[in-house]
């Protein structure tokens, strides 16, 4: 059950009309990094770990519904910036607040060509915001990434918080409204929390890498190609010991003679790796009995029900 409150969780307000900026504002609202596509990636993700990962379930659900939050908050603010073209544009234009906008430097048709930068605002949605992207492309279930397993989706969760926050730094930017600024200040905030929400309850999770069960193949794990003409350029993701799996990089300066030579990579000569192959293989069929025993034991086969009413 969702219940909802009129008022929004953070003050949103604007100091004057600005169609320019609302169009910006889009892109939050029902853009590919937007406050919708974060709330239903979680909401999404959410049914998998009702049972599995009561805890999961439970902040999933908490930040999805903020996040519907926010994206009143930008629904309210666009609708804002757009006082006055709602109804017939000319006429809204000689209303006294869109004058006051204009200052009397530009004419009527002036502000109309202005307001109607997204056409869409005019003569489809009557001065409203629609669920799109800042160039009028349609929101798409497509955005949300949920592959029901909690150690995949919060890393999803992270990268999609950080691309969020990136996207509200941007649109700072493009507007002098301290008002405006402030609440793009608000909600660009709220995905560093977010982020770091998500980041703890990834570490609940142990093991957690690789993401998913399977531990990956030691032959093929700890190769960098060298598939790029010019310097070679060598690093921490290239040589020295790997983050996670804390293997030795074996940068291999010629790539297709080692294809060429090992069939495809198919005839690999055995070698000596942090990680025996008869130890991953232990460590693969662990791993998945232990969760595949902890999903089936939270998920009864027959008589199931959502919630307990406790009648």
């Amino acid at each position: 059950m969702i219940y909802h409150v009129k008022e929004l969780q953070f003050n949103a307000r604007v100091s004057k009309p600005d169609p320019r900026f609302a169009r910006l504002l889009l892109e939050q609202f029902g853009g590919g990094n937007g406050e919708l596509k974060a709330a239903m990636q979680y909401f999404v993700q959410s049914f998998a770990c009702k049972n599995t990962y009561p805890d999961k379930y439970d902040m999933l659900m908490d930040i999805a519904m903020e996040e519907l939050s926010h994206l009143e908050i930008v629904g309210a603010t666009i609708q804002m910036l757009l006082t006055g073209i709602n109804g017939e544009l000319k006429d809204a234009a000689d209303s006294a607040e869109i004058n006051e906008m204009m200052k009397g430097k530009a004419t009527k048709e002036d502000f109309i060509q202005e307001a109607t930068i997204n056409p869409q605002f005019g003569v489809l949605s009557g001065g409203s915001p629609l669920l799109t992207d800042s160039n009028g492309v349609p929101w798409t279930g497509a955005y949300v990434n949920a592959n029901g397993d909690p150690t995949v989706d919060l890393r999803s969760n992270i990268a999609a918080e950080s691309r969020a926050k990136i996207v509200y730094e941007y649109l700072l930017k493009f507007t002098d409204d301290p008002y405006v600024k402030e609440t793009l200040i608000f909600l660009m905030t709220r995905e560093v929390t977010h982020f770091q929400q998500f980041e703890a309850a990834l570490d609940t999770i142990q093991p957690n890498f690789p993401p998913g069960i399977l531990q990956s193949n030691p032959d093929y794990s700890n190769l960098y190609y060298n598939l790029s003409k010019g310097e070679d350029v060598r690093g921490p993701w290239n040589e020295g010991k790997s983050t996670r799996l804390k293997e030795t990089w074996e940068y291999v300066e010629n790539p297709l003679e080692q294809v060429t030579e090992t069939c495809g990579l198919t005839k690999m000569k055995d070698k000596k790796t942090e990680r025996p192959k008869n130890k991953v293989k232990e460590m693969d069929e662990k791993l998945s009995k232990e969760r595949s025993k902890e999903v089936k034991d939270a998920n009864p086969p027959k008589d199931q029900q959502w919630t307990n009413y406790n009648i």
